[in-house]
Order: structure tokens, then C-alpha cells, then sequence
């Protein structure tokens, strides 16, 4: 044993060497970026790549995106890292952003743009690969935000240790506590970022409040558990996309810009396959994430089924029309169709129509001074907690449900309007509002029992209806 560092240091460096060749993460003389935001993982991650990077020959760099949402927080973490680059004589490259007009979810809207950042520095050549610093920890997080959101096996793989594109994670069978001992051991400083305590957001309310709760009352090994889950995951995904692709090559054909698939092919499959196979034609016709939604493959595979050799079903940007034995995915919309990101807080047109939707953010306290004069009917509260995806402000679509407050049970948009005698002339452009692929409101029928905000609120999101001329 090397005497001169402690035994914890040397089995971690030992696991992340096992990582990155399992992984095959690095070729000899990579250069690579190391993102460091200044936390304990990104901090301890340069540290570690300072380590092995003469194993693999790897030339290093630093990146640090400042997201400016924190005010001088967010200042000093960028000088913290420019220090601990210069300490280390390393090049620094910081990317500043600004996301003060970005609409809809900040924390996406931040995800989106570093992401860019990132592909940025691989596609120009400054990097063969960028490194960033998700844990073990953050990938049970993930694996278990995505099952408890409805995601199937795709989304269980949760984060990726190689992405295609060449972003890496050496600690992702690391976990948090032994990276913090790591550099106490070291005595290496970090930055505590405290929006990571606040319980406004989805994610910080799995690590500080349900997981601890489930691994005292379940599984101690929970975190394992989950990302071993994940792991598997990612290997039988592997597989279908070999298989898929095999599928693919057999049974598509590409036709004018769409994508043609044997109707009577797609229904003799096993269900597994059929399904992915559908999500591959939906994104090879342009479709992305809320095209493949569950109820929209299985809305497509309903298409196929019939014994009638017509009909159509509309996806998020997409329309599966069928003739005969053929189905064809084309990027379209109905007539009138819309999708567009509300401003928060703000007030967001409805395409093509004389309507708008008001969306204001308050503290509980603030709830009794909302103007009801401003609306001209119903004005609906969210519990702004419960909101953990982008919202949308789109049109209504065939395939629609949820579950209003105060109906028992979910039930499907269209029976709404039925139920309420709405004219099949004013259902085109009816607003509803997502949280990711969950509808949280709908013009005249409210909002979800799940997100409805309650005496325990703490922060509420208003919605209202305008009419605009």
C-alpha cells in the first residue's frame, strides 16, 4: 500500500480507474475539458483527473458555465474556479450566460444551455471529451424522479456514463459522502451551492427528504439499488437499439420527406418490439421526447390493430395517418394547432384567438390579495412545489386526460367537452397547461387534483383566463 495517501483515496482512485475502462470513457492523448461548477463533485473530479490523467496520456482543461442566477454567488463560484484552475496551472474557459428572458423552467432553460456550451467546445475542436461530475448519488436521484414521473426502461438508464457526443463521468459509481471525505482527507476547499438545500425543487425534495426516508424505512442500500437499476437499464437498452435498428432496416421505409411503416407488420410483434419501433419512426419523422409519450405509442399501435385501413391519431408535432396496410409519420399539426412556452409570471396570447392565460407566482400569504376582477371566469391555483417539468401552454389533443379537482377519477378531455355541451367548433385551439407530459390545468375544467394548491402551500402558482382584444 502507497503510505504516503490514505486508504480511502486509493480505493476511490482504484474505482474510477475501473469506471472509466469499463466505460472505455478515454483513448490515450484525450484532451479533456473538466466541468467544474466549484461543488464537492466537480471539484473532486479535477482532482482525481489530476491524478490519472498520465495513465491515459490526457491533456486537461477547465470549464465553468455561471448560470448568473444567484448574484455574486455565482460571481465568486466563477472566481473560486478560475483560482483552482490557475492553482493547478491549467487553461480556464468560463461561459457566461444569461437566462434572465429565458421562458418556462429555468433550471431546464440552465440544463439546455450548458449542455450547448459543452457540445460547443467537442465540435470546435477544443476537446476530445468534457467531463462532468455526476455521482452515484445523482443517478439513484434520477432513476428514481424518472419512475416516479412513468418512465420505462429507456428513461431508467437514467444518466449515462458516455454520452454520444463524448460527455463523460468517471465518479458515476461514486457516491456523494465518499467524495466529501475524499477532499477532507485532502483538505481541498469547495463551494456549497444553497439553492442544493432549498425544498422549492423536485430533485432537492427526492435527496433531502424521500430517499433518506426509504432507505430508513426500506432499503439502506437504496442508492445502489437505484443506480445499479439504471445499470441494467442502460445494458438492455443497448440491446434494443441493436435490435431496433435491425427492426428498422426491415420494416421502414422513408417516402417525401415522411417515414412508412406495414401496419400488419408492426401488429404482429411482440409488444416490446412494436413499441420501440414506433418511437424510432416518430424520430425519424422529426417527432422528439413528448411524440413518444406511452399513450402515444399505444395510440399508434391502436391505428395498427384495426381491421380498417383508415384513420389517423395526432402526436405532438407529428401525424400518423393510415391507408390501407400502410401507416405514414409526418411532421404536421391540425389546423390551429399550437404549442408555446408561457411566461412566468406573465400573460401568454392563445394563438388564433381572442384568449389568454395569466400566470402570477406567490407566497401563500399573497393568495387573498389576487384581483378576481382580472378574470373573466375561473381562476385556478397550483401548488408551485409540485411542479418539477417545463410548463407548456399548448392546444388540446385527441387522446387527452387527466383528472380535474373535484372528479373522482381521470377522465378524457373530450368526454369533458361532451359533459359541458362545448361546441365541436370551439375545441381546436382549447388551452391546456403541462408540466412536462402532465396536464395541470384546462380552460374551464381547472386544475389537477394532483398539483392543486392547498392551505399547505408555501408557493402558489395562479392561473387565470383573459380575454384579450
Amino acid at each position: 500500500m502507497d503510505g504516503h495517501r490514505p486508504y480511502n483515496e486509493i480505493i476511490l482512485h482504484d474505482r474510477v480507474v475501473q469506471t472509466i475502462e469499463r466505460h472505455r470513457m478515454f483513448t490515450p492523448g484525450d484532451r479533456v475539458a473538466v466541468a467544474v461548477s466549484g461543488g464537492a463533485d466537480s471539484v473532486c473530479l479535477l482532482h482525481v483527473l489530476l491524478d490519472l490523467a498520465p495513465r491515459w496520456d490526457l491533456t486537461l482543461s477547465v470549464l465553468h458555465v455561471n448560470h448568473n442566477l444567484r448574484g455574486d454567488a455565482s460571481q465568486d463560484d466563477a472566481e473560486f474556479v478560475r483560482s483552482l484552475a490557475a492553482g493547478v496551472s491549467l487553461p480556464f474557459t468560463l461561459c457566461d450566460l444569461d437566462l434572465s428572458n429565458s421562458p418556462g423552467n429555468l433550471e431546464e432553460a440552465a440544463r439546455h444551455a450548458r449542455l450547448a456550451f459543452f457540445h460547443d467546445q467537442l465540435g470546435g475542436g477544443a476537446a476530445t471529451r468534457v467531463a462532468v461530475g455526476h455521482t452515484r448519488s445523482d443517478q439513484a436521484e434520477t432513476v428514481l424522479f424518472r419512475f416516479l414521473r412513468g418512465s420505462g426502461a429507456t428513461g431508467l438508464a437514467a444518466i449515462r456514463p458516455v454520452t454520444d457526443r463524448g460527455i463523460v463521468r468517471p465518479l458515476i459509481e461514486i457516491d456523494r459522502d465518499e467524495i466529501v471525505r475524499f477532499l477532507r482527507d485532502r483538505a481541498i476547499p469547495w463551494r456549497e451551492d444553497a439553492t442544493n438545500a432549498t425544498l422549492d425543487f423536485a430533485r432537492n425534495r427526492i435527496r433531502h427528504q424521500l430517499l433518506p426516508q426509504l432507505a430508513r424505512e426500506w432499503n439502506p442500500a437504496l442508492a445502489e439499488t437505484l443506480a445499479r437499476t439504471a445499470d441494467l437499464s442502460l445494458a438492455e437498452e443497448a440491446y434494443w437499439k441493436a435490435e431496433t435498428d435491425r427492426l428498422a432496416d426491415r420494416h421502414i421505409t422513408r417516402s417525401d420527406g415522411a417515414v412508412l411503416v406495414s401496419a400488419a407488420a408492426l401488429a404482429a410483434m411482440p409488444l416490446a418490439a412494436a413499441r420501440r419501433l414506433v418511437r424510432r419512426a416518430i424520430q425519424l419523422a422529426g417527432g422528439g421526447r413528448k411524440s413518444s409519450g406511452f399513450s402515444h405509442i399505444d395510440a399508434v399501435l391502436g391505428l395498427a390493430a384495426r381491421t380498417q385501413g383508415n384513420g389517423r391519431t395526432q402526436l405532438p408535432g407529428i401525424e400518423v395517418r393510415r391507408s390501407f396496410d400502410w401507416l405514414r409519420f409526418a411532421p404536421g399539426a391540425p389546423d390551429g394547432a399550437y404549442s408555446v412556452r408561457p411566461a412566468v409570471p406573465g400573460v401568454t396570447r392563445i394563438p388564433g384567438t381572442d384568449l389568454a392565460i395569466s400566470l402570477e407566482l406567490l407566497e401563500n400569504s399573497e393568495t387573498t390579495r389576487l384581483p378576481n376582477t382580472v378574470y373573466n371566469s375561473q381562476m385556478g391555483c397550483l401548488d408551485w412545489n409540485r411542479l418539477s417539468g417545463p410548463l407548456e401552454l399548448r392546444s388540446w389533443r385527441p387522446g387527452d386526460q387527466y383528472q380535474p379537482m373535484g372528479i373522482p377519477a381521470a377522465k378524457k378531455i373530450k368526454a369533458l367537452f361532451q359533459q359541458a355541451r362545448i361546441p365541436a367548433w370551439e375545441r381546436a385551439q382549447w388551452p391546456v397547461l403541462t408540466d412536462a407530459e402532465s396536464i395541470v390545468w384546462a380552460r374551464r375544467f381547472g386544475t389537477a387534483a394532483a398539483v392543486t394548491a392547498g392551505i399547505e402551500s408555501s408557493r402558489v402558482l395562479a392561473v387565470g383566463e383573459l380575454e384579450v382584444r
